[in-house]
């Protein structure tokens, strides 16, 4: 493993040669804390701004989603800008994940065997997780639509759901093989029932209102 010299190099957006690793580097972690930052290619790239627009779609579409699993009794947690480790030169940081009680197993399991870091419980996810959920940001719609699909699909993450509070739609895909296709789309006012929670109806017009 090669931590960076964080004294040598600084700690800027667009730099490139980045690794997951680098942040074990206390120094470098304390910088990426800060701040809201994922890893592209090896690059350093700074996130979009996080527009209330869009987060407050994320949170309902999250709660109608718990109150069905609460309902089925269906157990698993939610978590929301957690770091998402898809490879040495690739860093994610999704809106909002789902994982099931076994994953949450696996997670605490693996990162139990690092040993660089901060100490942690779970730490950065290093499994991919059952539903990925995205809040596209307006300028930034290719890396959502376009770089991040690819990138969890080849992660083999199940369910990528891809929600726009501007445009007022919401696209749950499901991987297909080595992609994605789509399960269920709609926009403005109509009702979703995804297949990865049977029975979950998502009435789209409670997410803008």
């Amino acid at each position: 493993m090669t931590v960076l010299d964080s004294s040598i190099r600084p700690f800027e957006p667009g730099t490139t040669g980045w690794t997951v690793d680098d942040l074990d580097d206390p120094q470098i972690e304390r910088q990426w804390e800060m701040g809201a930052y994922e890893i592209v290619e090896g690059v350093l790239t700074k996130m979009p701004p996080a527009y209330y627009d869009g987060n407050i779609c994320v949170g309902r579409l999250v709660r109608i989603v718990e109150r069905h699993l609460d309902a089925a009794q269906i157990p698993g947690e939610f978590t929301f800008e957690s770091d998402l480790v898809l490879g040495s030169q690739r860093l994610a940081r999704p809106d909002a994940v789902f994982l099931t009680p076994e994953q949450h197993r696996q997670q605490k399991e693996l990162n139990a065997r690092r040993s660089t870091g901060r100490k942690l419980t779970y730490g950065r996810l290093l499994i991919p997780p059952t539903l990925i959920i995205e809040s596209i940001s307006p300028g930034h719609e290719r890396h959502d639509r376009d770089i991040k699909r690819d990138w969890y699909a080849q992660a083999r993450v199940p369910n990528y759901w891809l929600l726009d509070g501007y445009s007022k739609s919401l696209e749950c895909l499901i991987l297909d093989g080595p992609t994605y296709r789509t399960d269920q789309a709609g926009q403005s006012k109509d009702e979703l029932h995804p297949s990865l929670f049977p029975g979950l109806s998502i009435a789209l017009a409670k997410l803008w209102e």
